[in-house]
């Protein structure tokens, strides 16, 4: 159960750090780096395509060129404003031969009056800049008629004036470069543009309704809105809703920041009371829209560009829009969805204020909020007593007038562009989507302008559990210089892009042209059906009878498509037809002008995800610990074992093995014979062979300055073949020991005294450390003959001196003074015990406890002699043990010699 528990931790914190590595992940993403096109479509395919300059026969088109202004499709007829023309193009011709089947001239009246008003001469014209289906008959236009907006009524299938004219302010800008929207709901025209000659009170507006009052923003008041640039408008359920950017009033202190925002009107307002908003609008309310890369610091795209309808996105209702940076920030474009849903939210959440001129922006508490709710319609929700905004009370409408922006801002579909390009010098300026491409209208491909004449197709993954992300299918070169450049000019800026699916064609808008695209280039892949697939364009389908051809509608079977799928697999295609394939080595084709990027597949699948590849390197290492860990246990548990039986055999098994004391002490036979009082038994001495250096003694031993010391017989023979025993002295090959008196030697009491002395006199071992070190001795080497030497007179031994740097001269040792090994052996065992050796010659002799740390220290200094390359066995005497028990000098302290007698 252990183990298991032990095997078991590691993976759970293995899963945790995984788990809070993917967190990370989705708490900092990476910014997201710019997709690379799988098709290139170049500029000399895109000469081809036909394109609309205008009426070349007139002077001031030839002069000035089309100046677009607007497109409007509507049913099977594509209407183009322009600079004083309508025209109406039929799309069911237009792809063989783009001319208008129908033409509107509307040329302003009044242009000298603008030329006295110090305008320039080529702004006093008529300018269409509004052209919206006022009902399924009549299409209502404006004009800014030489800084004189006017707006008539046309209608659809002829162009034909209807009724009289109508005035166009606050419905249409007096100049061309001055944006405005404008749309019909209910019957009333919502228009929001500027208002005056100098273009400084911008309005959102509501006229031209039957029953209902005309109603506007409150002028000059920038919490309302200041400097807007209009995009778009949207009849989408009781509102009205305009899109919009502006400078941002709670950023006044970072300087002339630009946020994109979304306005909504009621479309039941009627105004508020004489008191407060008399025929102001009650309802307006404004929010901004997030487009951002998360991660710990948002990286902005502020500037709304362009914007879709309502479309359904993930079967929710949503727009689309492209946004920008800021107007003096790094270029960078992204596009971001936002669930219509989700603005009602943000609609009616918290809204902002600021207390005073220096203070922040903060959110107003919800106490503070009258009732009912601020920007609701009259008769719906919480306003649902009130019939009309009139009877609204001045509590309410006072709030409304001054907190119209609302504290949250309304976030992207899945917090995040679904498609971003930041390292382009240009940036996108329009937009048009698609939202069921393909054969099973279940793809969503965006089409998207830029500035530098280019049209991006991307197949769009707009839903967080996709299993790809979103695919640049081609970069297409639109702009066409021999149809678009005015006057040798060139102004590459898309201003406008029309979807046209039923005739398979996308119109692209510049100042000076009109170019009509294919949606793909289904039939330039030819009999490839690798490059049919790889394509992975939904708009083209792999017939059965081989070959590549544009989807059309109606078409349900007898095809083959894979958009998600991996062509790898296929065979490469012929020479003819690599040009337009993945695997196509050279830059451009000639007969197609397709060129694409080689190997980007490649690259792109090589590439693993560094979240995968940290979990693969975790996963491995705690694997690998965990199989070091068992393994290690494993051989433990065995070692122990082991060790547990031969402790059953052996006592001292569990010893170190190393050359130790104990394990010398052991083999000497030093710690052999344990008793039960843990005595020692000296009955067996012993000694290793390696302390004689070559495994043999030398036969005489002369050391100078001690010439009364021998060591060996000349005749001393070891055997070689006995390993143990080798090294063990015999008694013939003993030496006598010269000592200092037989009768010191006999009488044990003076040299208790005498060693008790010598340990006052020299900081050394104690008197009974000195006595247990020689119970050792004398108990178990004096009966393998080591001979103790004789002390000088100053408490050292002859060798002491002489290693000392003494006088090397001897010291003359009288015969008599001799004694044989018996004799000291016994001496020695009785001055450890402390009793006449006589009396322990009739006993056994006692067994004494080993000092271990002394005997540590003797065998440091056998190992230091055998080193010293001497060779043989040194005597071991007092002097040579100095320095593992220092001999106290006899000046010393007071030395005192007691003769028993």
């Amino acid at each position: 159960m252990a183990l298991t528990n032990w095997l078991w931790r590691p993976l759970l914190l293995l899963w945790m750090l995984i788990l809070t590595s993917c967190l990370a992940e989705s708490a900092s993403t990476a910014f997201p780096k710019d997709l690379e096109p799988l098709n290139v479509v170049s500029s000399e395919q895109s000469y081809q395509y036909p394109g609309f300059q205008g009426l070349i026969q007139d002077n001031d088109t030839l002069r000035l060129g089309l100046d677009f202004q607007r497109m409007l499709r509507i049913n099977h007829m594509l209407y183009i404003a322009a600079r004083d023309h309508v025209f109406a193009v039929n799309l069911t011709t237009a792809s063989e031969e783009f001319v208008p089947q129908l033409k509107l001239t509307w040329k302003s009246k009044d242009v000298s009056k603008c030329t006295v008003r110090g305008k320039n001469s080529d702004e006093c014209y008529n300018y269409i800049k509004v052209l919206v289906p006022r009902n399924d008959e009549t299409l209502f236009a404006c004009g800014t008629n030489a800084f004189n907006p006017t707006c008539r009524n046309y209608k659809i299938n002829s162009l034909e004036l209807v009724g009289e004219e109508v005035v166009g302010q606050a419905r249409c800008p007096f100049e061309s470069s001055q944006s405005n929207v404008g749309l019909f709901a209910g019957g009333d025209f919502y228009s929001a543009t500027m208002t005056d000659f100098l273009a400084s009170d911008a309005v959102i507006y509501r006229s031209l309704g039957e029953g209902r009052p005309v109603l506007r923003t409150v002028k000059y008041d920038s919490k309302w809105l200041r400097e807007p640039h209009f995009l778009h408008a949207i009849d989408y359920g009781n509102y009205v809703y305009f899109f919009l950017s502006e400078i941002a009033v709670e950023y006044t202190a970072l300087g002339k920041v630009v946020f994109s925002r979304v306005a909504r009107v009621c479309k039941n307002d009627n105004g508020g009371s004489p008191r407060v908003l008399d025929r102001y609008w009650t309802s307006f309310l404004k929010a901004r829209l997030n487009c951002s890369v998360p991660g710990d610091s948002f990286f902005y795209f502020d500037v709304l560009q362009s914007l879709t309808n309502v479309l359904q996105i993930n079967q929710r209702p949503a727009v689309i829009g492209v946004f920008t940076t800021q107007a003096n920030s790094i270029p960078g474009s992204a596009v971001c969805a936002f669930y219509m849903d989700d603005i009602e939210k943000v609609f009616n959440g918290k809204f902002k204020e600021q207390r005073n001129s220096d203070s922040s922006w903060t959110p107003v508490a919800d106490e503070n909020v009258p009732r009912p709710r601020p920007g609701t319609c009259a008769g719906d929700g919480p306003a649902s007593d009130y019939k009309s905004s009139v009877q609204f009370p001045d509590e309410m409408l006072t709030f409304i007038k001054s907190y119209p922006l609302m504290d949250e801002a309304v976030p992207s579909v899945n917090d995040r562009p679904c498609f971003t390009r930041t390292s382009s010098r240009s940036k996108l300026t329009q937009i048009v989507v698609d939202v069921s491409a393909g054969p099973h209208k279940d793809w969503t491909v965006m089409f998207l302008g830029s500035d530098d004449g280019r049209v991006l197709k991307v197949l769009a993954s707009t839903h967080p559990n996709d299993s790809f992300g979103s695919k640049l299918l081609e970069d297409i070169d639109v702009y066409n210089p021999s149809k678009c450049n005015v006057q040798g000019q060139e102004d590459r800026t898309v201003l406008g892009l029309e979807l046209d699916k039923d005739h398979h064609a996308l119109f692209v808008a510049f100042t000076g042209c009109v170019i009509r695209v294919p949606l793909s280039r289904c039939t330039q892949h030819g009999a490839c059906k690798k490059a049919c697939l790889a394509s992975r364009d939904p708009y083209c389908i792999w017939l059965r009878t081989g070959s590549c051809a544009n989807m059309a509608p109606g078409f349900k079977a007898g095809f083959e498509q894979d958009i998600e799928g991996d062509h790898s697999f296929y065979s490469n295609c012929h020479a003819d037809v690599l040009a337009t394939t993945r695997n196509q080595e050279s830059a451009a084709d000639s007969a197609y002008g397709v060129r694409r990027l080689p190997e980007i597949e490649q690259r792109t699948s090589a590439n693993v995800h560094y979240t995968l590849l940290i979990a693969c390197v975790l996963v491995a290492f705690f694997l690998g610990a965990m199989l070091s860990g068992f393994l290690v246990s494993c051989y433990c548990s065995r070692s122990a074992a082991h060790r547990a039986r031969r402790l059953g055999k052996d006592p001292e098994a569990s010893l170190p093995h190393a050359l130790s004391l104990r394990s010398l002490a052991k083999l000497n036979g030093l710690l052999e014979g344990h008793s039960k009082d843990d005595k020692l038994d000296v009955s067996t001495p012993k000694m290793y062979s390696s302390f004689i250096p070559n495994g043999c003694a030398e036969p005489h031993l002369h050391t100078p300055g001690h010439q009364g010391l021998q060591l060996g017989d000349p005749d001393l023979n070891l055997s070689q073949g006995d390993g143990e025993l080798s090294g063990l002295p015999t008694p013939d090959s003993t030496p006598e020991l010269p000592i200092k008196s037989m009768r010191a030697l006999r009488h044990h009491q003076y040299e208790k005294n005498q060693n008790c002395n010598n340990a006052k006199d020299k900081s050394g071992p104690s008197c009974s450390s000195s006595q247990s070190f020689m119970a050792v001795v004398g108990n178990s080497l004096s009966q393998q003959g080591f001979p103790f030497s004789h002390q000088n007179g100053n408490g050292l031994s002859n060798g002491a001196a002489h290693g000392a740097g003494a006088s090397s001269t001897s010291l003359h040792i009288p015969e008599e003074r001799k004694v044989l090994n018996d004799e000291r052996a016994m001496t020695a065992s009785g001055r450890v015990s402390g009793v006449p050796h006589h009396h322990h010659s009739q006993q056994s002799l006692p067994q004494t406890v080993v000092d271990v740390s002394a005997l540590d220290e003797l065998l440091k200094h056998i190992h230091e002699v055998s080193a010293s390359g001497t060779g043989g066995i040194k005597v071991l005497t007092s002097s040579s043990s100095s320095s593992l028990f220092p001999v106290p000098s006899a000046s010393a302290g007071h030395h005192h010699n007691h003769h028993h007698h």
